[in-house]
């Protein structure tokens, strides 16, 4: 049963050698998540993760690639003895990966799942995982029209619409995440919604050790680990 939930973007400004020129700026971000990734492993050293990528629900594990696309090949894999290479591994897997690797895990399997996936089997999905290990990594950003920094431009519904997801996460507020409206989210490029709700799907009963949300590149990045408790 999964007893222990780390929630984390990913950005790729998350490795080091990705941004090179602003390795300090990025470091909240990148120190925020590394340490729930360390409180994921100290739980389990094989993970089950869930994240947001293009085409149909699919899973990957054991199979490594790069971050080559995103400018610098820096090879990851998602357990430590992959069977093979995928050339165009998708965001969320790379991460998972370079997480794993950094606190010590021994294997990460991943779930993938369309941004546009309703919530009805965003939750059914997460109620399958709730019996697949003890460990599992959410992977997804908040909204990236925060402030002047917005990709392509700015909207005010993106503060209000990330303070709800944070507030959520800060109670380990199932309902409330089910309830993330997923047309909404889109319109805000939250990508992370669909594996929210995922999440939302996961039994519990859960309290939240801790939480944080951070927006400084005018993307939402939400950081929070679950355990099982009353």
């Amino acid at each position: 049963m999964i007893s222990r939930v780390a929630v984390v973007p990913h950005p790729p400004l998350l490795v080091p050698e990705l941004v090179a020129g602003a390795v300090a700026e990025t470091e909240p971000v990148r120190a925020a998540c590394l340490a729930a990734a360390a409180d994921l492993a100290a739980c389990a050293d094989e993970w089950v993760a869930v994240g947001v990528a293009p085409g149909a629900p699919r899973e990957l594990s054991d199979v490594a690639g790069t971050f080559r696309g995103f400018g610098v090949d820096v090879p990851v894999a998602l357990s430590d003895a992959p069977s093979r290479v995928v050339a165009d591994l998708p965001l969320p897997a790379l991460v998972a990966g370079w997480l794993r690797e950094r606190v010590g895990a021994r294997r990460v399997r991943v779930h993938l799942v369309p941004p546009d996936l309703p919530t009805a089997r965003c939750v059914a999905l997460g109620e399958r995982l709730t019996a697949s290990g003890d460990a599992l990594l959410v992977l997804g950003d908040g909204s990236h029209r925060h402030g002047e920094l917005a990709v392509g431009r700015a909207d005010d519904r993106a503060g209000p619409f990330d303070d709800a997801v944070h507030r959520a996460l800060a109670a380990a507020d199932t309902a409330a995440l089910r309830a993330v409206d997923p047309a909404l989210a889109a319109e805000l490029g939250a990508r992370g919604r669909a594996a929210w709700q995922v999440l939302a799907g996961v039994r519990g009963p859960w309290r939240c050790a801790r939480s944080r949300f951070l927006a400084p590149f005018g993307v939402g990045y939400h950081v929070a680990v679950w355990e099982t408790g009353a």
